[in-house]
């Protein structure tokens, strides 16, 4: 197949790509920190303990990087109503027709390694497949748990007003341990996700040779002139690759 059949389409916007980046960042330093917090090792040291804060500076770094998460999060939101139709709020959830019958093909091909009878191009997802935006909007649902339980447990030795907005979290859910245990149990589902996540991108990277790992460093896809035609992609930056075309579109998109 030459390389005429396919354009590269800009999907993923600048704005979209720096979130994307900052999550991975925060979400990182946030399980390690948290970690340490949970199960702080025994360091022994014969200075004097106003000499040897490590602990203190494990909390802070902690805190400043779930600041970071949590408004990071809220711009994200607001992109959600600005951006792209790939960065739409609409483009998560399903519901069109087309959205649901893909999240069954999804289902087929990616889950139980099945082959289409007949290949169907709009099968082939441009931005997100709809199995995938659905287990963002999960993931959004577990963030939204790690932001309130955090600063609940936050808010009794914050003297600012924005966590003492979630004092009421800890009483209501019964005690810090009830919400600790929260906490650390959402954790483990962000790093189960990031597993997945990162194993299926690099996945369809080599399956279909989309750019699914490049686009989130430059933006761009390759997508075929037929899905481009019945997308109406037209209207969006687009250019025609330099180079061989990628492998044929035969799964959908993470």
């Amino acid at each position: 197949m030459s390389s005429k059949n396919y354009k590269r389409v800009y999907v993923w916007e600048l704005p979209v790509r720096i979130f994307h980046w900052i999550n991975v960042l925060c979400i990182t330093v946030l399980a390690v920190t948290g970690f340490i917090i949970a199960d702080p090792p025994a360091i022994l040291s014969g200075a004097e303990a106003s000499e040897s804060y490590w602990f203190g500076t494990v909390r802070v770094i902690h805190f400043g990087a779930a600041y970071i998460f949590f408004f990071n999060m809220i711009l994200r939101i607001y992109w959600s109503f600005v951006g792209n139709r790939f960065a739409h709020w609409k483009s998560f959830l399903p519901f069109s027709r087309e959205m649901r019958k893909n999240i069954k093909h999804v289902l087929k091909v990616d889950i139980m390694l099945q082959h289409d009878k007949t290949h169907d191009v709009r099968n082939i997802s441009v931005g997100h497949n709809s199995v995938a935006a659905l287990s963002y909007v999960a993931l959004f649902v577990v963030a939204l748990v790690q932001v309130f339980t955090g600063f609940g447990l936050y808010s009794d030795m914050s003297g600012w007003w924005l966590p003492d907005l979630f004092a009421w979290v800890v009483p209501l859910l019964g005690g810090d341990f009830m919400v600790r245990t929260i906490h650390h149990v959402a954790t483990w589902v962000f790093i189960f996700f990031t597993l997945v996540h990162v194993y299926l991108v690099f996945y369809h990277d080599w399956l279909e040779g989309r750019g699914e790992v490049s686009s989130m460093f430059g933006g761009y896809k390759f997508v075929s002139e037929e899905r481009f035609r019945k997308e109406g992609l037209a209207d969006m930056p687009q250019k025609t690759p330099p180079a061989e075309a990628p492998k044929a579109e035969t799964n959908p998109a993470t």
